[in-house]
């Protein structure tokens, strides 16, 4: 394969990379049931972090969970749905304190979006230059993975 050809195989490949997100995958992150309140077992579990996450959450003021009589955390639909954005946003690389920021503005009210738009536009700002970087870096390995499938065998 000609070597520009094998370049643009390269950064096709980092640019839509097989299996990449899908509506259906972020679909399954958000709960949209009707279901009883969830524990923190389960809830770790659909969010794939340890409950210690969730109770340190809770602790900094990322989130408050109602609790049953028993004392119990019971994690309702609007809880999973703010747990799911802070897990996504922490993966992203979004730190702590733009978290509790963001937090602070949405519970304040409608009257703050403007705000938390600016802290999301911020945010979106810099994944978009990580994600160019690491596109840049994923095709620089597909390409060398390429050459590597051409080169002679011993």
């Amino acid at each position: 394969m000609p070597r520009d050809e094998a370049l643009r195989d390269a950064l096709r490949l980092a640019v839509d990379p097989p299996g990449g997100v899908s509506v259906e995958a972020l679909r399954e992150l958000a709960r949209d049931d009707d279901a009883t309140e969830w524990d923190i077992a389960t809830t770790a579990a659909h969010l794939g972090v340890n409950p210690h996450t969730l109770r340190h959450d809770e602790r900094i003021g990322l989130i408050r969970v109602a609790r049953d009589p028993a004392g119990h955390r019971r994690y309702d639909d609007p809880a999973v749905r703010r747990l799911v954005f802070l897990t996504r946003m922490r993966t992203s690389g979004m730190p702590i304190s733009d978290l509790r920021r963001y937090v602070e503005l949405a519970d304040a009210g409608e009257c703050t979006e403007a705000e938390r738009r600016e802290v999301l536009l911020e945010h979106r700002d810099t994944l978009r230059s990580q994600i160019a970087q690491l596109q840049l870096a994923l095709a620089a390995t597909e390409y060398k993975i390429a050459t590597y499938r051409k080169a002679p065998r011993p």
